[in-house]
């Protein structure tokens, strides 16, 4: 006899075990009909799923976060399905939720063209329009690999190849496709009727540029039409200002095939690169940051020394000459180093800060390049303080002050800040994380200026207070200080 607490602290008793979507039924026909999945325990699981033990419960609508991903990850299999329906030789890869939205990728003979891809939306939508139950299945991992390769999806069959041997799958059905999944999904199709599909583009299958090239198609997915409707004109608008565009009507800068994701500044465009370059100088003058300029070439030890050759060196140019390998510089730390190197250092010389407009090339992907924001060539405004244990907390102070200064005078007032904290491989030892770490997590004062009204921060054990903390970066923990510019 299950006991379900909901979200107010209220209870319901069951003689049997009860699916998610019966206790809603038993609350309400409206919410039944809502609901698109349920957090049992905290854990997010289909409507379907059966509760025989006394748990808590909080009913998940398309009014919930957890709801809108739900919806575009079913959205993601609509698509597929829809594929397979208008073109049975494709084969399904992958299809994960993204940021407002979704992406499948295909391996498919030829290319998807745009009316293809307007045939595959009003195919998924007359799948929505047909409510199709969706139902999830089990099966063991030598089952499951045997099932998609009887239907011909090699691609799929792949992926559960790599998956441990003892694992059993889950599967999700809706008429005549199925995919594998973890879920949770939508109970039937007639939740996805707020979709479109956005874009096309090719993506490498795993990630690797060794591997083929598959076919992406993006979307976006929400719970009514009037939410798309909302997020398609702010996408319009956000066009209208696409900065490429505005580039090339002012004549401020052009990128060509002969320099892929290197810049080539027209006269218009270079004078307001100087004007912003020569404002951030100033700044960092007021805030007694010593410049500096460092080769663009430097020899592979000094990249294996700082680790970066070992886990970047597919991320880099490199050159030979003279018998010796070099990188072009992809970032300015290592040569900082050696800079602060040169010479006998007293604490009295500390703080020492010391910046840089760095010219750095890193090998990024062709096809995640994107006008000015993912280049192969890019001037990092970069900068580097060398200060003793007992200098960190004010010297991360100072910098936030010089931080939020820049930000105001060029209209950013609203200011998400995360935290990185230690990431599973990192150099130093705990206790130098922990230090490091307090550090950052700065005590709440006038360094920190509030966005978000009085109080937005989270108080933690050592009674400081820091920003949201998420787990990341490569080798110190940092801040990262993300402008929000909201378009009406």
């Amino acid at each position: 006899m299950p006991v379900i607490t909901l979200p107010d602290g209220s209870t319901r008793e069951f003689s049997n075990a009860v699916s998610v979507l019966e206790v809603a039924a038993d609350i309400g026909a409206g919410l039944a009909k809502a609901t698109i999945a349920g957090k049992v325990d905290d854990v997010l699981v289909d409507g379907s799923y059966v509760i025989d033990k006394d748990a808590t419960l909080s009913i998940v609508t398309s009014r919930d976060e957890e709801g809108i991903e739900v919806i575009r990850h079913s959205a993601a299999h609509l698509m597929a399905q829809a594929v397979k329906q208008l073109f049975p030789g494709a084969q399904v890869t992958i299809g994960p939720v993204i940021d407002n939205g979704f992406f499948y990728d295909f391996a498919f003979e030829r290319s998807f063209t745009p009316d293809d891809v307007a045939r595959i939306e009003k195919r998924m939508a007359e799948l929505a329009n047909e409510s199709i139950q969706v139902t999830r299945s089990e099966l063991s991992r030598n089952d499951a690999v045997a099932f998609f390769r009887e239907k011909g999806e090699e691609y799929k069959a792949k992926i559960i190849e790599d998956i441990p041997e003892s694992d059993v799958l889950s599967l999700y059905s809706q008429g005549d496709f199925t995919d594998l999944c973890r879920g949770p999904h939508v109970p039937h199709t007639g939740f996805l009727k707020a979709i479109k599909l956005t874009k096309i583009a090719g993506a490498y299958w795993r990630g690797d540029s060794n591997n083929e090239m598959l076919q992406r198609i993006y979307g976006t997915a929400w719970g009514d039409k009037k939410s798309l409707k909302k997020y398609l004109h702010r996408i319009e608008e956000a066009e209208k200002r696409d900065h490429r565009k505005i580039s090339k009507a002012l004549d401020l800068f052009h990128i060509q095939e002969e320099a892929p994701g290197m810049i080539f500044w027209h006269d218009a465009g270079l004078s307001i690169y100087r004007t912003i370059e020569q404002y951030i100088r100033s700044k960092l003058q007021e805030h007694n940051y010593i410049e500096v300029r460092t080769p663009q070439l430097v020899d592979k030890s000094l990249w294996e020394k700082s680790g970066h050759w070992d886990k970047f060196h597919d991320d880099m140019f490199t050159v030979e000459s003279d018998s010796r390998e070099y990188a072009v510089k992809p970032m300015n730390c290592p040569c900082h180093v050696q800079i602060y190197n040169q010479g006998l250092k007293s604490y009295r010389d500390l703080p020492l800060r010391m910046a840089e407009f760095g010219s750095c090339h890193r090998n990024e992907p062709s096809g995640t390049l994107h006008g000015l924001m993912r280049l192969r060539n890019f001037i990092q405004d970069d900068a580097h303080i060398f200060c003793t244990e007992e200098q960190i907390q004010s010297e991360v102070s100072e910098f936030i002050d010089l931080l939020y200064e820049v930000y105001a005078d060029f209209g950013f007032t609203e200011i998400i800040i995360k935290l990185s904290t230690r990431p599973e491989k990192r150099v130093g030892s705990d206790a130098d994380w922990d230090k490091a770490e307090k550090a950052l997590a700065v005590p709440y004062g006038p360094s920190i200026r509030n966005s978000f009204g009085e109080n937005p921060w989270v108080w933690i054990t050592n009674g400081y207070l820091c920003p949201v903390l998420k787990s990341g970066g490569y080798r110190s923990p940092a801040f990262h200080f993300l402008p929000l510019l909201s378009i009406q």
